[in-house]
């Protein structure tokens, strides 16, 4: 059986994200994955490389915030057949306050044999901030950055 396509390979990430997150979306990935996320608030680490270590990232979050619907969907093709970009608006809430959320998301993936071998998403981080209560903290780390 061949290989999903890369655009078939993201449509299945984005249905598991619409009901995460969910250990099951580090499935999507590839072993040696790569994480790249540019708009992370200042002191956010960066994810770690690796289908696992994007497992517990997902483990964490589940403790933090839950998903409840994607929608607005865009997966576009490029010129390269392993490389799509997915836009896409997440919904969910913080667990702890119950404060709902909407985040706007960009995501560019490289995918190779079934599997996301690469991927660069972009948010904005005060669309975080704001929903987890940290618009405060965020403010006085970009004014002493």
């Amino acid at each position: 059986m061949p290989a999903a396509t890369s655009c078939e390979v993201l449509d299945r990430l984005l249905r598991l994200t619409a009901t995460g997150p969910t250990e099951e979306m580090a499935d999507v990935f590839s072993e040696d994955a790569v994480f790249e996320m540019p708009f992370l608030p200042p002191g956010a680490p960066q994810q770690e490389p690796g289908r696992e270590a994007f497992r517990a990232h997902l483990q964490a979050g589940a403790a933090l915030q839950e998903f409840d619907s994607v929608d607005n969907v865009r997966i576009r093709k490029t010129s390269d057949p392993e490389v799509v970009v997915a836009e896409y608006r997440l919904h969910g809430r913080v667990l702890a306050t119950g404060k709902r959320f909407v985040f706007d998301i960009v995501m560019i993936a490289r995918i190779r044999g079934g599997l996301i071998i690469w991927s660069r998403t972009y948010s904005n981080p005060l669309d975080g901030a704001i929903a987890f209560d940290m618009a405060t903290d965020l403010l006085a780390r970009l004014t002493t950055a």
